[in-house]
Parts: C-alpha cells; structure tokens; sequence
C-alpha cells in the first residue's frame, strides 16, 4: 500500500565476486570461534562452560570497581560483573574451571558481606552449572544447528530445487557463523539466550530467502529468454521493497528490546538485531549468487 522504496534496477550479480570475498572471511573468522566454543574458548556463559552466577541487590550505591576490588581479594579475580543500569543490581558470574567447584554462591555472599559491612545486600537469585552439564548443552546447541540446516535442504529441495536447497542451507549457515564471528571479536557472551537468537534469526533469513526464491521461481517461467543472473536480479529488485521494510520494521522492534528490555536481554536482542542485517544481506548477496553460480546461465524449469 505504501511504496517507500521505488523501482529499482541495481545489478545485484556484478557485486558477487565481493560479497564472496567478504562474507568467506568472517566465516573462516566464525568457524575458529566456533572451535573455541566447542573446546571451551570464547566469552562462553556458564550455562554453555559452567560457573555460578549471582544477582545481589546493594541497599547502597556501589561502584563496580569496589565490587571487583572486593572479588579480586576475595580470591574472585576472574569474576564477571555486569551492573544493572538504575539499580543497585550487579549480576556476578564466576566461571568453572577444570572441576566443578562447591557453593561458590555461599563463598561470593560472605566476600561482599565481609567487604561491604556497611552496605547491606540481598542476593535475588543464584545459579549454578557444573562443566559437565556446560559442556552437554554446548554439543546439543550444536547437534541442533546442524539438524536444522539438514532439514533446510530438504524442505527446499522438494519445494524448489535441490540446488537452492543447498543454497538456502548455506546461506542460513553463513548467517550463524558470521553472527558467531561478530560476537567473539566484540568479546560478547554466548549462552543458551545467544544460541535461542541464532536459531531464530536462522528461521529469519531463510525466510527472506524463501521469497527471493520463489519470486525467481515465477520469472523463469515468464522469462524464458533472459539469462538466469538477468533474472535473479529483476527478482531481487522486485522483492527489494518487501525486503528492506520487513527488515526495517523487525530492526526497530528489536532496537525497542535493547533498549528498553533490561540488562539479561541485552546479548538476546543485540544478536537479533544484527541477524536481521545479516540475513537481509545473505538473501540476496550470498544465497541468490550461489544458485547462479551453480546452475549456470541455462534456464531449467523449477517445481511448480
């Protein structure tokens, strides 16, 4: 109903050799942070490496460099802190290391009372997750991200073509990776809240992907003539519109979650929000070029 992008004729193909270029490096980047994931490497949280984590409410205000101060003598120095902006809230995470270690909360508890005798705390919640468990949920966050790319390539294979099955996988794959990559060099945490947005933003782009797709689908068959790079860029142009404010739209939602959806959403909403943008990219300069490159120029008719 309302056009905010106009027609547009952008040669979506002749950029392939770039989008190639770019998006195999943060994926080589990815895949060694995904290797250190496995092993154990990484800003993992402790429910992916174990460790405790504490939510203590200070009746005063306290600085965080008091807080780790107080740690660090304590014995701590490899805490975690995180403060909650507007409280008097810290969320304090102490990593397991090797073997799992008994009642750290209990020990964390009687460090601050003893450093901060004069400034009351209450301790709102305590987790604890030992390293077997942490290395577990590592294997099956994982096992899932790979059952999902296989039944990717299957459901677009029957739908479409086994090729832009693949290509969609790919795509979906590249997306996870690149997020993975962007997150380890910002030192971001991963827990089991990151791996729930890699699968959502999965979910996303293949999405997106699926349009473009079927938009390409419909204009091989009225366009018999044309090249197949010909017609995946009129296809791309067509949807574009679609595209840009669908993605738009959902951005602005999950800037709203960043913003506004307290410090335990912050990673969650940050990786949605980067996953649009590298889905929206993946649709139409990664999946898109893979099939052209595949298929060739040759215009073979699609399943209806």
């Amino acid at each position: 109903m309302l056009e905010i992008i106009k027609e547009t004729r952008i040669d979506f193909m002749r950029l392939k050799k770039y989008s190639f270029a770019f998006s195999g490096t943060v994926v080589l980047i990815g895949l060694y942070a995904v290797f250190q994931i496995f092993t154990g490497g990484g800003n993992l949280g402790i429910d992916l490496a174990g460790g405790t984590s504490l939510q203590v409410r200070f009746e005063q205000q306290v600085q965080e460099d008091q807080v780790r101060k107080v740690l660090t003598s304590g014995g701590f120095p490899e805490a975690s802190l995180q403060s909650v902006p507007g409280e008097n809230i810290y969320i304090i995470k102490v990593s397991a290391k090797g073997t799992e270690e008994k009642m750290v909360g209990g020990k964390v508890e009687t460090i601050l009372r003893e450093g901060f005798p004069s400034n009351p705390q209450t301790v709102e919640s305590v987790a604890e997750i030992g390293p077997a468990i942490g290395k577990k949920l590592r294997t099956d966050a994982l096992f899932a991200l790979a059952v999902s790319a296989l039944a990717i390539i299957v459901y677009l294979a029957w739908r479409f073509e086994f090729k832009f099955g693949v290509a969609a996988a790919l795509a979906t794959f590249h997306d996870v990776i690149v997020l993975v990559a962007i997150f380890y060099l910002l030192g971001r945490e991963m827990d089991l809240l990151f791996i729930t947005a890699l699968l959502t933003i999965g979910g996303y782009s293949l999405t997106d992907t699926v349009v473009v797709f079927d938009r390409i689908r419909e204009n091989i068959r009225l366009r018999k003539r044309s090249t197949f790079s010909e017609t995946i860029n009129l296809s791309v142009n067509e949807v574009l519109s679609r595209t840009v404010i669908t993605s738009l739209t959902t951005f602005m939602a999950c800037i709203a979650l960043l913003l506004f959806g307290g410090v335990v959403l912050q990673n969650f909403s940050l990786a949605l929000a980067l996953g649009i943008i590298i889905g929206t990219y993946s649709s139409v300069f990664v999946a898109s070029p893979i099939v052209a490159r595949w298929r060739g120029e040759k215009m073979v008719q699609v399943k209806r």
